[in-house]
């Protein structure tokens, strides 16, 4: 019997990402823990990801919670909407611009929407990802638009 079914679930797909890991990872020499190959952290962290669920499933089975809410299709329509416009926009209006819009649309899907709190937000995260893309990783990604 399912006590805990969020828990449950959760480590049922920490162990489908785990077993992928080690599909995936098997096609990559693994080397030796002092001349690791490509594959040995792919099937490391696979194993710790099938341990982990396992554990996470089977404390489940033992332990009380609060059944799984029922699924909310706006918030998810909402978030990934604002991803495929950022996608679309990205090129043309600038990263910036493109970032502030996707942080303030993905923002609007919780029922706690501040509009303040997420333009703030917002600005923060577009100068971090300019820092981390264009200037940290050099990235050719225009900043403004026309700027490309």
């Amino acid at each position: 019997m399912i006590r805990h079914p969020k828990d449950f679930y959760a480590g049922l797909v920490f162990i489908a990402f785990g077993i992928a890991a080690l599909v995936i990872g098997s096609n990559y020499n693994l080397g030796t823990a002092a001349r690791m190959g490509p594959g040995y952290f792919p099937r490391i962290l696979g194993i710790l990801l099938i341990l982990l669920g396992a554990a996470l499933s089977l404390r489940a089975l033992r332990l009380q919670g609060s059944p799984i809410a029922a699924w909310k299709w706006r918030p998810t329509l909402v978030v990934l909407g604002s991803v495929v416009i950022f996608g679309l926009i990205v090129t043309t209006v600038g990263l910036v611009l493109s970032t502030i819009l996707l942080i303030v649309m993905a923002s609007a899907a919780s029922h706690e929407f501040r509009p303040r709190e997420a333009a703030i937000s917002a600005v923060i995260l577009a100068a971090v990802c300019v820092g981390i893309f264009v200037i940290g990783l050099k990235l050719q990604i225009g900043i403004w638009p026309g700027a490309g």
